[in-house]
């Protein structure tokens, strides 16, 4: 984990730093029910049927890339399902321990979650991929995030950011001109909505990996940009939740909620009527990862209405740094029944053409780049954070799976006034320490 020390980098070296993270997800987003698509040959029997469970935000990729893979390999049925990111980090792990896993899954990089990387790797249940070409491709400081022990086990097209999706025509119509630049600024822009009759922030903390994503916005400015090093030193013992940053960055988000710029029970509202009430209007903005600005434009009348910026989460715009980290990806079950075959998939993943079209899908800046490789306009504003005020995804350096559900738990009992930020630090410090 020594390149992620010094956290001052050039734009390459930055990309390259962002392997130690992921969207927890959270990052990540989810959808309420499972669906499924499949790919069969035409005019003969599948030699092979392999089967796939991921979450909502890879359905869009993963359809673009089953229909290219059954041109490729017309032999091979390929079905896919999507299920909750809970779901998948308690069933699924359930599954792969028994055994009876699917051939290809949902893997998050690093190592905060039961799903992640590390955690499931080091129980012997994922494939090596070392020996796959794009592998030899990652950027060193990508490989924390893709690797155990110098192996490869996670296949992930690119990185993604924390900021506010906001709907540009209701900032307009609420005399919005810019998006802000420091706190003063926000909290500002956010009572300017909320006197034009808008819900300035939707909340959905009802799922629980949106709880986290405020914090996450937050804590690079709270915590990064006055110690690049707080990692390191957590790591060591030498600091804590309790004593650095985050507490600043939980006080800024109660404050949100004090002065009314929330949708009403915020712990009552889900992930997805929070894309809806941005996406129509009755909201504002959204504090979230980019990997889901897709099912956000999905949902609106103008896709274009929907764009992104960093939340600045100090007063001084030279000390705003961002949150950025590497999608959730996959693997291949080591214990899986057509292991060639998931390899062979995954290999196939991995040939630039695709790894551009799955990262154009979420929105994601590419995991590596050629001259047919783009950026979504809606995260260019992130761009010039890259060169030295960027920073992982929290949980990707947090030692074990127990600290992030004890994030989305504090955060609910904070909003719903159970508990007081004292205690929630305790908690995650607790967890950590375990």
């Amino acid at each position: 984990m020594t390149e992620l020390r010094d956290a001052r980098l050039s734009r390459v070296q930055f990309f390259r730093m962002m392997g130690g993270l992921a969207v927890a997800a959270a990052a990540t987003a989810c959808s309420t029910k499972t669906q499924s698509t499949g790919s069969t040959g035409q005019g003969q029997a599948s030699a092979v049927e392999l089967r796939f469970v991921g979450v909502a935000d890879q359905k869009a990729p993963m359809d673009e890339l089953v229909a290219a893979y059954k041109q490729a390999k017309p032999g091979v049925t390929l079905a896919t399902s999507f299920a909750p990111t809970d779901q998948v980090q308690t069933s699924l792990r359930t599954q792969l321990g028994a055994g009876n896993a699917p051939d290809v899954h949902v893997v998050y990089p690093g190592s905060g979650s039961a799903m992640s990387m590390t955690q499931i790797a080091g129980a012997g249940l994922l494939a090596d991929l070392s020996d796959q070409a794009w592998t030899q491709t990652i950027p060193t400081g990508f490989k924390p995030a893709f690797q155990k022990d110098g192996k490869t086990y996670i296949y992930s097209a690119g990185s993604s950011v924390i900021g506010a999706i906001y709907n540009k025509k209701v900032f307009q119509e609420a005399g919005i001109d810019a998006p802000p630049t420091t706190w003063t600024e926000f909290l500002a822009v956010c009572d300017k909505l909320k006197k034009a009759g808008k819900t300035p922030i939707a909340l959905g903390a009802q799922t629980p990996w949106v709880t986290q994503l405020i914090t996450y916005a937050l804590v690079p400015s709270t915590v990064y940009a006055k110690d690049p090093t707080f990692d390191d030193k957590q790591a060591a013992g030498q600091t804590s939740f309790a004593k650095s940053g985050w507490r600043e960055a939980m006080e800024m988000y109660l404050e949100l909620q004090k002065r009314g710029f929330f949708n009403d029970k915020p712990n009552g509202t889900t992930f997805e009527q929070q894309i809806s009430m941005v996406a129509t209007g009755k909201a504002a903005m959204a504090i979230q990862v980019s990997a889901v600005l897709p099912d956000f434009r999905k949902s609106a009348g103008n896709p274009d209405d929907l764009s992104m910026f960093p939340v600045p989460g100090a007063d001084d715009a030279a000390q705003v740094w961002i949150p950025a980290g590497v999608v959730v990806g996959l693997g291949a079950a080591a214990k899986g029944k057509n292991l060639a075959e998931a390899k062979a998939f995954i290999d196939f993943l991995g040939k630039q053409e695709n790894i551009n079209r799955w990262a154009k899908a979420i929105a994601a800046i590419p995991l590596t780049q050629d001259a047919s490789s783009s950026i979504d306009p809606a995260v260019q504003s992130f761009l010039p954070f890259t060169k030295d005020k960027a920073v992982p995804f929290m949980d990707q350096r947090w030692p074990n799976a127990e600290v992030q559900p004890v994030h989305f738990a504090v955060i609910q009992d904070l909003l719903a006034g159970k508990i007081k930020i004292d205690e929630a630090l305790q908690k995650m410090d607790e967890a950590y320490a375990k």
